[in-house]
């Protein structure tokens, strides 16, 4: 007898040979970001403090490793001698190195940011031009990861080679080092990342940046799809980026993601059930989490058992976890209460996000109900199980038949008409029942 996990997630991975070879993001990367809560307005104090609450919390144990210092924590110009990247004195009085040694000693890896344009995206420089310095500066401070965005880009893009030669750049600087650092473009999907970025990164962004909302229409995110988008623009909102990642799973497997931008569970803009959602679709690619992780969660309940499935309950609804599950894309997360606790320690959704085959969820068929739209989502995981999910779109609840024949669409008649045992990964509305 088969598994059958019917969950609302997805996998955009193909189970074909690893493209960028630094052995690195072999499943999705896991994590924690400054940027979309704090911006700006960082210090070395509060990445120690998100740190230690990472820690605290237990979050390390559910794949969460990376700690991400997004833009903005540059000095104001270079060393005029040397030309190499300097830490802004202020906010990082004891310098990079020692926060990446004080990281790795909490059991942690430390992630930096920068852009292939003059400047970054918060008008500090960037690194065009610069590529070999900042890869030797980013290794000798012990960086595990870096963050590669696109501002300020001399209009050095347009074509999937210009693109391709200009974030190959990086890449060959970073594996000159001898490091291993986790190579995340994000060119917001800027000329096809996916048809030329699975040799030279670990993963790429496939739009514009995501919004802390649900399905919100914004002009400033004005593509319908981005298989030929000229302006991926920013306020997209989550439910459109993943209409828009729907084609792109064949592009993707280990070593190499698509990546959907950052979680916004905890940042305040949707509810329980939209960030519920957006966790399951967020199992999909690299899973880096944005919030204020320096704020201890309220009233939560730790378990000190092993993980078992069969006996564990979500904290959706009364129904048993699954057994196993497949990759996904990066996570990144903000952790201030028992809720946004809850949702990004779903063992069963990480199960899948972290999956070892590699084999891609597909959209069986999308349609159109009042106010949005439904889909039904179907993929293959390890040790012979299989996982389907449904989107629903709109702000009403549907009722829905699913047909194993779409189900089981690439798995053939034998699997469409056999007996499985079914399980519930995580659901999002308590009228659905098992």
């Amino acid at each position: 007898m088969h598994s059958l996990l019917p969950i609302a997630t997805a996998m955009y991975a193909a189970n074909i040979a690893w493209a960028y070879n630094n052995g690195l993001a072999i499943t999705p990367q896991m994590g924690w970001n400054t940027w979309n809560y704090f911006g700006c307005d960082i210090s070395e104090d509060t990445i120690l403090s998100a740190a230690r609450t990472i820690v605290a919390e237990n979050l390390v144990q559910h794949g969460y490793q990376y700690v991400l210092m997004d833009d903005c924590w540059q000095a104001p110009e270079r060393d005029k001698t040397t030309g190499a990247p300097i830490a802004d004195p202020e906010k990082f009085p004891n310098g990079i190195k020692a926060l990446s040694d004080e990281l790795h000693t909490m059991g942690l890896k430390f992630g930096i940011y920068s852009s292939a344009g003059q400047y970054t995206c918060g008008g500090r420089y960037g690194s065009l031009g610069y590529e070999t310095i900042d890869a030797q500066t980013y290794a000798s401070w012990g960086v595990d990861y870096l963050k590669y965005d696109n501002c300020y880009n001399d209009g050095r893009s347009g074509t999937p080679l210009i693109s391709f030669e200009r974030y190959q750049n990086m890449s060959l600087a970073l594996n000159a080092t001898g490091r291993p650092i986790l190579y995340s473009m994000c060119n917001w999907g800027e000329d096809q990342p996916w048809n030329w970025a699975t040799t030279i990164a670990n993963s790429w962004r496939i739009s514009g940046d995501i919004m802390d909302n649900f399905g919100r229409y914004d002009d400033r995110c004005p593509c319908t799809s981005m298989l030929d988008c000229k302006l991926p623009g920013f306020h997209c909102a989550m439910a459109r980026i993943i209409d828009f990642a729907a084609p792109f799973g064949q592009k993707a497997g280990p070593g190499r993601w698509n990546d959907l931008d950052m979680l916004e569970v905890g940042n305040g803009g949707m509810t329980h059930d939209e960030y519920g959602g957006h966790l399951i679709f967020a199992a999909i690619s690299p899973r880096i989490t944005t919030n204020n992780a320096s704020h201890s969660f309220h009233n939560v309940v730790y378990s000190q058992e092993p993980f078992d499935p069969r006996q564990r309950h979500h904290p959706y609804g009364h129904h048993t976890l699954p057994s196993y599950a497949a990759p996904s894309r990066p996570l990144t997360f903000i952790l201030q209460t028992s809720e946004t606790y809850s949702i990004i320690t779903n063992d069963a959704v990480i199960a899948i996000n972290q999956d070892a085959k590699g084999s891609p969820a597909t959209r069986i068929w999308k349609i159109s109900v009042e106010g949005g739209d439904l889909s039904l989502w179907s993929g293959s995981l390890v040790n012979n199980t299989f996982v389907f999910a449904l989107l629903n779109t709109s702000p009403s609840s549907q009722t829905v038949d699913i047909d194993f024949t779409d189900v089981f669409f690439d798995d053939g008649p034998a699997h469409q008409t056999e007996r499985l045992s079914a399980y519930i990964a995580c659901h999002v509305d308590n009228d659905v029942s098992p």
